[in-house]
């Protein structure tokens, strides 16, 4: 569960993979220090706005690169031919249907870029909310829209933050509806998820004295026998011998 099982890079996948048109594209998604460059190819120009909206509504996501992404129109273009090479005068004429189809098919992209961006800014606006408040700042939460309800997933340390949070994201100009059901209590939430590994973006946690594995599953998960997750994914063949200092990934 965010914020302890997914990257940055992780949930902006998700939140593509969550629109019709980018779904079945395969797009992939990498993140390093709040940049987050996607690859792959699409079918035209107009999903690179599409792309770069979603993932821009995602916390912790500073920029977005997409020279990785390749837009199938322009790899398919027939190359130039040379300056002094002769033509040929060929007169073509496209099927009407077919333009109208593209026509349609580009009036509908460029309305679901509009209402994707309209809701987009709701949900940063509420994020930007979250960020300025003192007591919530620290806290790691996600702010994802739905029509014009927004949907908040993550940790905070008490109970009066769970419902302060809620609060303002009801005060947020244009925000219908508050989801808070992905959000739960657990104290010492702030300081669980303030350390990340800048390559995998992953939760970090340093091991202190008198920890154990089955502790630090407690406090992340809420169940020390997932201890064995975290041993896993950090190749310790021992889950009994961990030392002071040790840096642990956290997964999902």
């Amino acid at each position: 569960m965010w914020p302890f099982g997914k990257s940055t890079a992780d949930r902006v996948k998700d939140a593509l993979n969550e629109q019709p048109r980018l779904k079945d594209l395969g797009l992939q998604v990498q993140e390093r220090g709040g940049t987050v460059s996607v690859s792959g190819m699409v079918p035209n120009s107009r999903y690179m706005s599409l792309i770069r909206v979603i993932a821009e509504g995602i916390n912790g996501v500073k920029t977005v690169d997409l020279s990785g992404v390749t837009a199938q129109e322009e790899a398919a273009a027939p190359a130039q031919p040379a300056p002094d090479a002769p033509q040929a005068a060929v007169t073509e004429i496209a099927p009407t249907t077919g333009n109208m189809n593209a026509s349609a098919d580009s009036t509908d992209m460029d309305a679901e870029i509009k209402q994707v961006e309209d809701r987009s800014r709701v949900a940063k606006a509420v994020l930007s909310a979250i960020r300025s408040n003192g007591e919530l700042a620290d806290d790691p939460i996600d702010v994802l829209q739905s029509g014009s309800s927004v949907i908040l997933r993550g940790v905070v340390d008490n109970d009066h933050e769970k419902r302060l949070l809620e609060q303002v994201a009801r005060g947020v100009d244009g925000v219908s509806g508050v989801d808070i059901s992905g959000v739960r209590v657990a104290q010492g939430a702030k300081e669980l998820a303030k350390e990340k590994d800048q390559d995998s973006g992953d939760t970090v946690y340093t091991v202190k004295p008198g920890d154990s594995l089955s502790a630090i599953a407690q406090k992340f998960y809420g169940d020390p026998m997932q201890y064995k997750k975290i041993a896993h994914y950090n190749n310790i063949s021992n889950p009994d011998l961990i030392h002071p200092g040790d840096r642990l990934r956290i997964p999902g």
